[in-house]
């Protein structure tokens, strides 16, 4: 074949894939304009739900009849329960993926917090005071000491529909706009040790689950339609302020000990101390079993483990995470012996 043959079939074929390229141009752009690109959804790296990772915001709650409805707690991605004089317990709530603007009601910190939070960061620390006593110690902690004894009433309110010492309410997005203001620098979310992902094919079947500590106690149940456990106390429901009743996509049933401390409240009752770094046994509850577990928290800075008696790691499922600090085992109510309920059938 010539070379004039050569480049008149090329030529030809170049012809033929242009025109079929301008034909169906049209029909390319209609379907890329029905395309979207779909982003990763961001993750929280504490709670593993859906969510941004962000500063960590540690706020003390009252946890007695008279604080309940709470303010905000649906929102934090881990709240504990700490024991504290008497035997009643007070929260540590946890925010990272959301802040919600107001939280509350904010009482005191306590001693059992600095070992605690350690394990997040120099976290943003919210709490309504502290004795003169441990000033030193809050001092040295590795967290952005945001007490209410060093802010505005306008950061640390007082609901007119509550009585003191259950009506002090945070406005804490007044609190984070601060720390920015101040350049303040706030641990952001990380991995706290524990893991996320699917449960073991182990477990027990539970309708509840009952906690308990000298002064209070909480009742979980597992709510088939909400696939959570939702939170009783004494009083009954354990509803938000919203209206939403609070509960855990994970609860854990940490076992550690609790000991007197040096610390002491106003009218003489010694503050315990829940020792949480170590290693001790658990639960960890989801999917409406529970598993019995060991965790292992083996410095300050490091993050809580949690695994099987055979050393195989036990996931969270993601969402909010509850996690009880007590030393007097649970009561477990199996599926077939529960009454039916509404939140259980």
């Amino acid at each position: 074949m010539s070379s004039k043959k050569i480049v008149f079939s090329f030529l030809s074929i170049a012809i033929v894939v242009l025109a079929f390229i301008f034909a169906i141009k049209p029909a390319i752009s209609t379907v890329a304009k029905k395309i979207h690109i779909i982003a990763p959804v961001p993750v929280n790296s504490i709670s593993g739900a859906p969510g941004k990772d962000g500063p960590v915001l540690v706020v003390k709650i009252d946890d007695t009849p008279p604080a309940h409805p709470q303010i905000g707690l649906e929102s934090a991605d881990v709240i504990y329960i700490e024991q504290v004089e008497g035997g009643l317990t007070r929260l540590a709530a946890v925010f990272s993926s959301t802040i919600p603007q107001r939280i509350g009601p904010v009482r005191s910190a306590r001693i059992s917090d600095i070992d605690l939070l350690a394990q997040y960061g120099h976290v943003a620390f919210a709490y309504s005071g502290a004795q003169a006593k441990m000033r030193p110690i809050i001092n040295a902690a590795n967290f952005q000491d945001l007490g209410g004894q060093n802010q505005s009433s306008s950061i640390y309110t007082t609901d007119p529909g509550r009585t003191p010492p259950v009506a002090m309410v945070l406005r804490a997005d007044l609190l984070m706009q601060e720390t920015v203001q101040r350049s303040m620098q706030i641990a952001q979310s990380k991995s706290m040790g524990w893991t996320f992902g699917s449960a073991p094919d182990s477990g027990t079947v539970i309708a509840s689950v009952k906690m308990r500590w000298p002064a209070n106690s909480y009742v979980a149940t597992w709510s088939i339609n909400e696939k959570r456990w939702l939170l009783s106390t004494p009083s009954g429901p354990d509803m938000s302020q919203t209206g939403e009743q609070l509960g855990a996509d994970t609860l854990v049933i940490q076992n550690v000990s609790i000991t007197p401390s040096i610390f002491h409240d106003k009218v003489g009752g010694i503050t315990p101390f829940s020792a949480t770094v170590g290693s001790g046994t658990g639960y960890i509850l989801r999917d409406g079993k529970y598993f019995p577990a060991l965790w292992n928290r083996s410095t300050l800075d490091s993050g809580t483990q949690w695994s099987s008696p055979d050393g195989t790691r036990i996931n969270f499922a993601p969402g909010h995470i509850w996690i009880a600090l007590t030393d007097t085992a649970p009561t477990f109510t199996l599926k077939s012996e529960a009454t039916p309920s509404p939140s259980t059938k």
